[in-house]
């Protein structure tokens, strides 16, 4: 074979590759769920994986909605009055959406949407939980035994409330179609729809319907949102909670790489819930979460983690940010849940005078987090 032969039997390979989109041995690809993706949503995608090579992101659910002994206040977060700045992400919930009267719904709109384009407008990031009712049902979110019905069965396609569960996707997709920031862009959400399903707590969880319905249920969400209803400014997060111990338990239900933007883990047992600790099990599952995001591409991210009241004075630093900090992880954010307005106990972040506020600033100040006027231009 002479040289000229071997030169353009070389360029003939390289072309292939080219035109058919193959990615190099090795090199997993970056793709979106969504190839059609608005130019913000793109942009969050790209400097979310820039930024988690070096650093967390903090997030707080419902953190400028309300907080500990407080609702409704403008610009204001229990986490801001702690440490100067709200929190880079927000937790929102998309559970008024639906399963309440209509003029209920609407209500929800109205403060949500402006929640969320307050966040885009500061710079910050909005990832969406769904903590869904029961659209068969009654029970809510939970399940509730003798009172709740295995709905994924009922809402996939063929099944008998199939046509309600899309009524209820485009309401849905319609309403993410409504918001848009001061620049007039449509707010790029991290959607995270399903969360925990390895457990049995929900509806949509583990003893309460088969692998394949999940996965379907999932995959018809998805390209329903997408290419039904034309959403364009979604991240679709995968987060099962922590009963998983190898990759392949974690990967269980997951729906295959081309449905999945970003995939994480909600773990409390492992972090002092109870008073229990096993933090190393916990960093153990984090890097199984990392380590396949890095492998097949994608985002990955400490969806949802918290000690209540947080006794723990040194948790922020001696349990949290060890963890983030361990086994080189990439993870993007870390999200904490809620600080409810009545209760005197259920927090999950200090507000001021809480004991644990002088190491969440040791936490806030550390180079390696990332608070909301920490961040660059996030959707450029």
């Amino acid at each position: 074979m002479n040289l000229v032969f071997r030169f353009t039997l070389i360029l003939t390979f390289l072309s292939l590759y080219t035109v058919c989109g193959f990615s190099k041995p090795g090199r997993p690809g970056k793709k979106r769920v969504d190839p059609n993706a608005t130019e913000e949503t793109v942009a969050l995608h790209k400097n979310l994986r820039k930024l988690a090579r070096k650093h967390t992101l903090f997030g707080h659910q419902h953190a400028t909605e309300y907080g500990h002994g407080w609702a409704g206040d403008a610009d204001r977060s229990d986490v801001k009055s702690v440490t100067g700045s709200h929190p880079a992400v927000i937790g929102v919930d998309f559970s008024g959406l639906s399963g309440r009267p209509q003029e209920a719904i609407e209500k929800t709109k109205i403060a949500l949407r402006q929640n969320l384009a307050d966040t885009y407008n500061r710079g910050g990031v909005t990832t969406v939980a769904w903590h869904f009712s029961n659209p068969v049902s009654k029970g809510g979110f939970y399940w509730v035994d003798s009172v709740s019905a295995p709905a994924v069965s009922m809402i996939i396609p063929g099944g008998s409330h199939h046509e309600t569960y899309k009524q209820i996707l485009r309401t849905v997709g319609e309403f993410a179609q409504s918001v848009r920031g001061n620049d007039g862009k449509l707010v790029p959400m991290i959607f995270r729809p399903y969360h925990e399903f390895d457990g049995g707590w929900f509806w949509w969880g583990k003893p309460h319907c088969t692998r394949e319905e999940f996965i379907q249920l999932w995959q018809f969400t998805v390209s329903y949102l997408r290419d039904s209803v034309g959403v364009h400014n979604f991240l679709y997060a995968y987060s099962p909670d922590c009963l998983f111990k190898t990759e392949a338990e974690f990967l269980e239900r997951y729906p295959g790489d081309e449905w999945v933007d970003l995939v994480g883990m909600d773990n409390y047992a492992d972090f002092g819930r109870n008073g229990r600790y096993n933090v190393e099990a916990g960093i153990q599952k984090l890097k199984i979460v990392s380590d396949y995001a890095k492998k097949a591409g994608k985002l990955a991210a400490f969806t949802e983690t918290g000690l209540e009241s947080i006794p723990d004075t040194t948790w922020w630093t001696a349990t949290l940010l060890r963890a983030l900090r361990a086994e080189k992880m990439r993870l993007c954010y870390v999200l904490v849940w809620r600080n409810d307005t009545r209760s005197p106990t259920h927090y999950y972040a200090p507000f001021p005078g809480q004991a644990s506020a002088p190491d969440f600033l040791k936490f806030y100040q550390d180079p390696y987090t990332l608070f909301e006027n920490d961040l660059p231009k996030l959707y450029r």
